[in-house]
């Protein structure tokens, strides 16, 4: 399961494993984005439209289709730049509403569809630098209150379903280097962020069999920024 599979980040994880045989379940919203992702019509991807991430009941029928579950990736959300003194209340709660709410349901979710299976699996969330570094939140608070959140689900469950055989991580992306952020900040030092494929790596590995030992870990990947 990916969440946000058809983003920028996304499409990287997931073109990373399907490299590596696996088999993807996929919810989207967005239909430009959805044209946008080069493996729409991959036999090993499997396709889900739901109206939201924040909902329990869609939720739960997202995951429904994934009955051999393994791993579960989110990285659904979003991103907004105020100064607290400029966010109302819909503001902050918009900003926990698509990056707490929408990964702890689905944390749940997964939780439930791996000890049905009893089988183990792996969890990979996404924080974000502010999350681990507060003065960077500077300027928007909501977000980074909001990604600090899923850090601090990230390590409590990873406490909590650890004799499961379930490991649970998150990755802590600094700006990385896309389009929409190389628009938006065309003189910063691009070559110094991390690319969405380098990142996506990390992601694939904290998923994979592999990954035999590492839980509870909110890893920095800020590449040379």
């Amino acid at each position: 399961m990916v969440t946000g599979g058809t983003g920028a980040l996304g499409s990287a994880v997931v073109e990373t494993l399907l490299g590596a045989g696996a088999h993807c379940v996929l919810p989207w919203m967005d239909e430009s984005e959805l044209k946008r992702f080069a493996r729409r019509d991959d036999p090993n991807v499997k396709l889900i439209q739901v109206p939201t991430l924040s909902d329990e009941a869609a939720v739960a029928k997202l995951y429904d289709a994934a009955p051999h579950l393994w791993a579960s990736i989110h990285l659904v959300g979003g991103f907004a730049m105020a100064p607290v003194a400029d966010t109302d209340k819909a503001a902050l709660l918009q900003q926990l509403d698509m990056n707490f709410v929408t990964c702890f349901l689905c944390c749940s979710a997964a939780v439930r569809a791996m000890r049905k299976r009893q089988a183990g699996g792996r969890i990979v969330n996404a924080a974000a630098r502010p999350a681990l570094e507060w003065r960077a939140g500077a300027g928007m608070a909501a977000y980074a209150a909001s990604k600090a959140a899923v850090a601090a689900l990230t390590v409590a469950l990873a406490e909590e379903v650890a004799k499961d055989g379930i490991l649970v991580n998150a990755v802590a992306p600094s700006i990385m280097d896309t389009k929409m952020n190389r628009d938006a900040m065309p003189k910063a030092d691009q070559a110094a962020w991390p690319k969405v494929e380098e990142v996506a790596a990390t992601i694939a590995f904290l998923a994979s069999p592999d990954n035999k030992v590492t839980r509870g870990a909110v890893v920095p990947v800020y590449g040379r920024t």
